[in-house]
This record gives C-alpha cells, sequence and structure tokens, in this order.
C-alpha cells in the first residue's frame, strides 16, 4: 500500500494531469486512454540507453490517439497517454554510433522525424581457443540450422495487441549472471555474433518464470538454443527462454507474471546448465538488464 506522503503526491499529479488534459482539450475524450492514478515511482521502465544494444526513449508528445511510429519499416512499441506518449526502440548491437531517427505518422497521413543520437559502447570480448569440431557445422547440422533460423523469423516478426500495462520485468530464474549481454567471443580467431542475451547459472531443474504477462507464440527444440519457449507481450516487446531442461508453456498459453514456462537445462550447443534470457524489441535484441529494477 502506498504511503500517505505516496497518496499526496499521486494526488497532486493526478490533478496536475487533468489540468494540462483540460488546457488541451482533451479532459472529456472518450477512451482517450488516462490513467487513473499516476505510477509512485517516476522511475520509468525500461531504462533508457541509447548505445548498440540498448533501448531509447523518444517523447511523442501530447496527442488525442495513440500516435503510430517505425524505426525503417519497422512498427515500435509507443506507450503513454494523451499528456505525453513516447516511443521505445530497440537499438541493434550492429547500429554504429551517430545520429539515428523514428518516423511518426500524423494525422492527415504526414510524417515527421524524430532524432536521437546512438552513443559507443565497448562491449567485452573473450578470445578461445577450441577444437574446430565444436565450432564448425556439418551440412546437416547447417541445413538443420537454416531451416530452423527461417522460422525463428517469423516468430520474431510477431506484434500483438493489446500492449503490455508495465514494461518493468521480474528476473526469470534466481541465479548468478553467467555471461553479460554484447560480449564478443572469438573461436580460433574467427569472431562470432555477439551474446544477444543474458545468461545466468542455475541448477538443471530449476523453475523458469514469466517476468512479465505474455502468450506462449513458439517452443520447441533448436540447434543452438535446445529448448526454446518465446513470449509475446504486445506491441514487439518479446523474450525467449533457451537450454530449457523441461517446455511447461504450450503455444497459445497466456501467462501471468511469475507462472512457470520451464526448467533450466542443458540443451543445444552450451557446456552446462543455465537459461539463456532474451529481450526483442522492434524485432531487436536488447540488454535484458534494462527492464529490471
Amino acid at each position: 500500500m502506498p504511503s500517505s506522503a505516496e497518496s499526496a503526491l499521486q494526488t497532486v499529479e493526478l490533478s496536475r494531469r487533468k489540468a494540462l488534459m483540460a488546457a488541451l482539450g482533451l479532459l472529456t475524450l472518450p477512451g482517450a486512454g488516462f490513467a487513473a492514478t499516476p505510477p509512485a515511482s517516476s522511475t520509468v521502465w525500461p531504462q533508457a540507453l541509447p548505445v548498440p544494444g540498448g533501448v531509447g526513449r523518444l517523447s511523442l508528445g501530447p496527442s488525442a490517439q495513440r500516435p503510430v511510429a517505425h524505426q525503417g519499416e519497422l512498427p515500435l512499441l509507443v506507450v503513454g497517454d494523451v499528456i505525453e506518449w513516447t516511443a521505445i526502440v530497440g537499438i541493434p548491437l550492429s547500429s554504429a554510433p551517430g545520429e539515428a531517427a523514428i518516423t511518426v505518422q500524423l494525422p492527415g497521413g504526414a510524417q515527421r522525424q524524430i532524432p536521437y543520437t546512438i552513443v559507443p559502447k565497448r562491449y567485452s570480448e573473450q578470445k578461445l581457443k577450441v577444437s574446430p569440431r565444436t565450432v564448425d557445422l556439418s551440412p546437416e547440422d547447417l541445413a538443420r540450422y537454416e531451416r530452423e533460423r527461417a522460422h525463428q523469423e517469423t516468430v520474431m516478426a510477431t506484434f500483438s495487441q493489446p500492449l503490455p500495462a508495465s514494461l518493468r520485468m521480474r528476473v526469470p530464474v534466481p541465479g548468478r549472471k553467467s555471461s553479460s549481454f554484447g560480449l564478443r567471443r572469438v573461436f580460433n580467431g574467427q569472431a562470432r555474433n555477439p551474446h544477444s542475451g543474458m545468461d545466468i547459472a542455475a541448477g538443471t531443474g530449476t523453475p523458469v518464470v514469466a517476468p512479465l504477462p505474455g502468450r506462449v507464440i513458439d517452443s520447441g527444440d533448436y540447434f543452438f538454443n535446445g529448448g526454446t519457449v518465446w513470449l509475446d507481450h504486445g506491441g514487439g516487446l518479446l523474450s525467449m527462454y533457451c537450454h530449457l531442461s523441461a517446455m511447461d508453456a504450450q503455444p497459445g498459453e497466456v501467462l501471468p507474471t511469475g507462472a512457470r514456462l520451464g526448467a533450466v537445462g542443458a540443451t543445444g550447443r552450451v557446456t552446462g546448465p543455465h537459461l539463456h534470457w532474451g529481450v526483442m524489441l522492434n524485432r531487436t535484441m536488447v540488454d535484458p538488464a534494462l527492464f529490471l529494477a
């Protein structure tokens, strides 16, 4: 329960927002999406970190309707209310630092560009010497991987309604973070793609739970990822859970926060039990830590 001080602050904030809505002529608009109680904290999720692999939060200003925004051809998650809308932008790890922009659709069909700056970030690199057969795929394994990649691309293209009510996530499994997002491994002098998720070390069989409400949109056993479950949280916000020893949720199921979806394992191409947890925005893997308290 909020304290009396928090309740007073909420009341003041609610009055301020109502006054602003009235000034904008939006107070009596039906279905405007105005929240009856503002957040008790000014902290917002995900945290803004405009770096490759990070998240941008771009203000779209006030509007009677939720704006439509795109990064290139990809739709963006837009949250907020009639006082202020915000586009949540996933920034690819492959992005070069510098100027970028999103496009916002205006009433009547016009468009406007909202610029932002991607700042540099240096991720760790790990150089390893391993047996060639552990990194070079056989023709059969390569063919399987290509088939699975085509299927995964259809899963990652999901963009659905309703939009998530909250973007603050809980950790899906307790444990030590064993590999950081963005880590680049170099095997035998050959650079691999940067690590696109968070690895959490935990024993085989440890329950894995949904960090936000979501609908299961895919589950299966994949060459690299092993037992995998994908959740759709709405608006292009997806999450994936890999190397599972058990998959307890089936496509079509809707899970509340904290519901079990599987168990930690060592399936796929791994050296030990752990959970690989990935978070995706506008078909871009971003750092899950930005969604955690």
